[in-house]
């Protein structure tokens, strides 16, 4: 029904630089880091969020954020089958944990004790769909990225700060004193790798 680009093989942004301006753009996120990345390749763009379910069984992160790209760029699509969709989903996987946007106060506060002073790896699937979704083209990036061990009045500091983001923390915060090193595409963290 679609394909999964493999390493190696052109990326799914690619095909949108060379082709996309014929078509028409949609973005089915409401992320606003996602618009602020995506005005910078220059291209005219929509801002659609496809509100689908992200429940879903897969355990494996790579393969979990490509499905949940592909449902929310493949729904878009259907209505939309003139245009070319995007869809994205970002997750963080810390001690075996698979962490989404905390749910309430006390998941944000579970959520950055256990990324405090450790070592996470962020992942971001996109997919593009082409004809009203008969075409979805995949890919997922990973990025590492190491947390300062923050005391107890900074951590709490951040609770409830970014709740409307995986981990419970904003890179592109740059008054976010929670992260210390990353390994791997910024903007990935952010939400939508270009790469």
């Amino acid at each position: 029904m679609g394909r999964i680009l493999k390493r190696g093989s052109a990326s799914v942004l690619g095909a949108f630089r060379k082709g996309v301006s014929a078509h028409g753009l949609i973005l089915a996120s409401a992320s606003p880091r996602r618009r602020q990345i995506l005005k910078k390749l220059g291209r005219p763009f929509r801002v659609l969020p496809s509100h689908v379910s992200e429940k879903s069984a897969q355990k494996d992160p790579r393969k979990l954020v490509i499905e949940l790209a592909r449902r929310k760029a493949g729904h878009m699509a259907k209505r939309h089958p003139e245009a070319w969709v995007l869809g994205a989903d970002t997750i963080v996987v810390c001690k075996g944990e698979i962490l989404g946007k905390p749910k309430d106060l006390k998941d944000s506060e579970r959520i950055l004790r256990l990324l405090n002073g450790s070592l996470q790896s962020v992942y971001t699937g996109v997919a593009l769909a082409l004809d009203g979704g008969k075409t979805l083209l995949s890919q997922a990036a990973v990025t590492r990225v190491f947390t300062r061990k923050l005391d107890e009045p900074s951590l709490k500091r951040l609770i409830g700060k970014h709740m409307d983001k995986a981990g419970s923390y904003a890179i592109q915060d740059g008054k976010d004193p929670f992260v210390r090193k990353i390994d791997g595409p910024r903007d990935n963290v952010v939400g939508l790798p270009l790469s």
